[in-house]
């Protein structure tokens, strides 16, 4: 064997021994994480309370309860499903952007590539600013999703016409359409009432204030669903990377293949900026992190990467919510500082 062989084969023992401690490390982590944003706050509240409020929620009569009502609310109805959220956003991002870098092969693919984010932006700047919540917290959340829905649709209508089935011209058809439906998202804005404008901006900045119990089912069943439907396909979205001619011989209809996970990208992608806004970097960053401790296979990427994404975002949430407390930053800055100094550090490294 070769030198560059030899080399090559220990760096996939190292990756496949590595896969197994780096997901349950970063579990452990996630928990701690979960359970640290729980309790750092305007009102600090002592992980033994945190535990116990928990604790008593689900499972009623277990323990005594020593805590006040008011911190019983703070933990179960605040933060409890802000962090879950901020969880759920982060593992769905990181999952997509690691697909899309597979069926494009662009190392700086992420889930905002195809316009859905713009399309959500759209959406929720029609419910700010022209309906109101007509249908209760709900609305803003709703015309998001739908504002992504449409603007999938779109990508999809402009490739079909197109012809545009390759990786490189679908996601040309994604940066006109999102060119498009921000320039009517402005015109939105420029025709809304300037005082409610801050609420929009804020909203376009990312955050997690939307957190409600009855709708982390939504963001939820979308995760579990195609969340296991990239992990069956990962043999597929490692031939993607090497290239279509490969993916072909190996059985792979390319270009649908690539669609259908362009439309499973565009589903999770939509759902998440529902209800947290737009909140960029997470889904170009994490892969690339996640592939330097376990390797290139998917089947070992997309797991860690749900886990990576989670932790990276629940903390950039207590980020968010501590630097001027009490005062809250929209997550999006703080992704976006962390996101470009790593990438500066990521080109320094490979020159």
């Amino acid at each position: 064997m070769t030198d560059l062989a030899i080399t090559t084969a220990r760096r996939v023992i190292r990756a496949r021994r590595a896969f197994p401690v780096a997901l349950i490390l970063s579990a452990l982590v996630l928990l701690v994480s979960v359970s640290a944003a729980i309790s750092v706050g305007a009102v600090t509240v002592p992980t033994r309370v945190v535990w116990g409020v928990i604790t008593d929620n689900l499972l009623p009569g277990v323990i005594t309860p020593d805590w006040s009502p008011g911190r019983n609310a703070i933990v179960w109805e605040l933060r409890l499903p802000r962090a879950l959220l901020a969880a759920m956003v982060g593992a769905g991002l990181a999952m997509v952007g690691a697909t899309l870098q597979a069926v494009t092969r662009n190392p700086l693919a992420d889930p905002h590539l195809l316009g859905i984010s713009s399309g959500g932006a759209f959406g929720a700047i029609v419910a700010l600013l022209h309906t109101g919540l007509m249908l209760g917290a709900l609305t803003v959340p709703l015309f998001a999703f739908l504002g992504a829905l449409v603007a999938t649709a779109l990508v999809l209508g402009v490739a079909r016409v197109a012809r545009a089935s390759s990786a490189d011209r679908l996601v040309l058809a994604g940066v006109a359409v999102s060119f498009i439906v921000m320039a009517a998202a402005n015109v939105m804005i420029f025709l809304g009432d300037p005082r409610a404008t801050h609420t929009v901006v804020f909203w376009m900045l990312g955050g997690l204030g939307l957190a409600q119990w009855p709708h982390l089912i939504y963001p939820l069943g979308v995760l579990l669903v195609c969340g296991a439907w990239f992990r069956w396909r990962a043999h597929d979205l490692d031939a993607m990377t090497v290239g279509d001619e490969t993916a072909a011989t190996l059985g792979i209809a390319v270009a649908r293949f690539r669609l259908e996970v362009f439309v499973a990208g565009a589903l999770v992608t939509g759902v998440m900026v529902a209800f947290s806004g737009v909140i960029g970097f997470v889904g170009l960053m994490i892969p690339h992190i996640v592939r330097m401790v376990v390797g290139g296979s998917y089947a070992r990427v997309l797991p860690v990467s749900a886990l990576f994404g989670a932790v990276f975002l629940v903390w950039c949430d207590i980020l968010a919510r501590t630097i001027r407390a009490p005062e809250e930053l929209p997550i999006g800055i703080v992704t976006g500082l962390i996101g470009g100094v790593f990438f500066v550090w990521l080109l320094g490294r490979r020159i």
